[in-house]
Parts: C-alpha cells; structure tokens; sequence
C-alpha cells in the first residue's frame, strides 16, 4: 500500500539546513499496523506530513520516493493529493482541540469531509456522520453532531477526529500520537476501537507514538526513528524479544515492567537527541551510545539485516558478523 524509499528531507532556515529526515525506508501493507517510534525531533511526524503532503515551505524533499497505492506522492499535483488526502489516506493529528474548527459544529465538521469525498448527498452525509460517530463510541450522535468542539471533552474530541478520518474508508490511516493527553482509561478505550476499525475496513494503519507499550499490543511490525534515521525495523516480537540496536535497548529500558520485582531503577537515556542542524559525520547516536567505537564517530553505520523481518544500524552487528566469521 505505501512505501517510502530512501526519503530526505530539510528545513531551509536562516540558521541553516535541518535535515529532519536522511534516508527513511520502510513500507507497510494493506491490513497492516505499523508503529512508528522514538523522541520527539526523530522525524515521525515529518515522515507522516511528507506523505500525506502536508509539507510547506521551508521545508522541502531533498530525494526519494514515496509509492502510496501504485502513484509517487511526491510528483502528485496538488489538485489530485487534494483528493486523495482525506479520501484514500487520512490523519489523526496529536491535539484535537486545535484540529478541528471552533467555530463550526462537530457535524458540519464530518458532513464537509463526507460530501467532499464522496457523491452523497447532504441527507445520506448527514446520516453517515451519524453513523461514523456511533461506530466510534460516542452516545446520541445526533445530539453531539449539533455542538461545538469546545463543548466535548478531549477524548470525545479525538473519537470525532477518529470518525472524521475513517468517514470516507481510507486506504491509509496515519495515526500521529492519538491518545497524547488522554487519561489511561480513554486511551484504552481509542486502542480498542482502532483495533475493531481495523478489521472491519483492513486499512492500513502508520501509529506514530512514543509509548512502547501501545506499540506492543496493536503494531505488526515497528519502525525506531532517531535524528532523522531509521536505526531499526522488523516484526514486534523480534523488536521486544531479540533488541537489536542501543537505542531501541534504551527506549525498552525506560519503561516500568509489571513483571520485574527488582528494585532496580529505571535507567534512562543518558544526553539530549542531536542536533539536526549539525549533524555528526559517523552514527546520530554515537554521542549518546554506551558502545561507541571509534568507526561510529567516522561512519554512519549501514543497516544490517538481522533476519528475513529485522534490520539495524550499528557497527556492533559488523563485529558479530566477523566474530561469527572467525569461529568458522
């Protein structure tokens, strides 16, 4: 359904050029949840705006190539990715509150999108908005379609973006950090719902988020961004069970396990994320890295394939290879 070759791409600033994204690859399948993680500035969101074409200057695409359903996202006309964007690939964006309009009601919000992607008439838009903010939990539809967004909490906010983005069956849903400011409860309650829209529209599915636990129980496969670079990618249990890259090691190790009765401390990253606007010659994680050998301050790492699913970037994997070599 999507994939992304080899993507790059700048910020052109007064302060110089921030390279937010160098070299992003990976694709994702019809019916497919892929999770997207790292810290803030990895370039998660930039890689989803890049592909539903929402970039402006300055920023602009250096190179690579972005295939969404057979057609390059990036040499289509504005006219037609118009069409396509919130018809065939829909966003959830992070902060509901500022997504949706204030000053027009929730359902005049869903009938616009529906009417404008699709041939139904205002009733059957009406009828279908309706429906579309049922499917996704909220009580007596008809009521909440005539208030504003100011009136719904923020988790009904979100199940009405979620309803706005599924309204017209997309072929693509880019999920950017959808539960961010929710209590634990709704974020549950939005998972789950994802998970059933999932199997009822097969969909493919990008989830952008920083929380590896959401990752663990929705994604198929997982991508781990970091300065701008994918540093790992494979199926999510060789990602959780078979760790390959330092930094996917440290994202793991920041998290509380319910399973661990240590009284061990969680061990946080050590340093701040690099900056883009100078970006190292050798590894973008070298600075940070508790294996930091002297080829990764000279070399950025090539990606390693692990297996058939799993890919890294670390010149530790080039050491295990030869050792591996050496014993036979």
């Amino acid at each position: 359904m999507l994939n992304i070759n080899d993507l790059h791409f700048s910020f052109f600033t007064p302060s110089g050029e921030v390279r937010a994204l160098n070299g992003v690859t990976f694709d994702v399948g019809a019916g497919e949840v892929m999770g997207v993680v790292g810290e803030s500035g990895s370039g998660k969101s930039v890689t989803a705006s890049v592909v539903a074409g929402l970039t402006r200057h300055p920023g602009r695409v250096k190179s690579g190539q972005v295939m969404f359903d057979g057609r390059d996202v990036l040499t289509t006309p504005e006219k037609e990715m118009r069409k396509i964007r919130g018809g065939e690939i829909s966003m959830i964006f992070q902060d509901p509150m500022t997504s949706l309009n204030p000053v027009f009601t929730v359902g005049n919000q869903l009938i616009e999108t529906i009417r404008l992607h699709t041939d139904r008439d205002r009733k059957a838009a009406r009828d279908h908005a309706a429906h579309m903010l049922n499917l996704v939990g909220i009580p007596n539809p008809e009521l909440r379609m005539s208030q504003y967004p100011h009136e719904l909490s923020g988790g009904m906010c979100q199940r009405v973006m979620i309803a706005m983005a599924l309204s017209c069956q997309p072929k693509l849903l880019i999920a950017d950090e959808p539960t961010t400011a929710l209590d634990v409860t709704v974020q549950a309650q939005i998972m789950d719902m994802m998970k059933n829209l999932r199997r009822e529209t097969n969909a493919a599915v990008i989830l952008i988020t920083h929380d590896l636990g959401i990752v663990a129980d929705i994604c198929d496969r997982v991508v781990v961004m970091y300065a701008g670079v994918v540093v790992e990618r494979g199926a999510v249990d060789e990602i959780y069970d078979k760790t390959a890259h330092p930094y996917t090691q440290g994202l793991l190790g920041c998290l509380p396990r319910l399973d661990d009765d240590s009284d061990q401390p969680l061990e946080p990253i050590e340093g701040l994320p690099v900056d883009l606007l100078s970006m190292p010659e050798g590894c973008p994680f070298a600075p940070r890295c508790k294996h930091t050998m002297r080829i990764c301050l000279k070399s950025p790492p090539p990606e390693f394939e692990l297996s058939e699913n799993h890919t890294s970037r670390c010149w530790l994997h080039a050491i295990s290879k030869s050792e591996e070599r050496s014993a036979t």
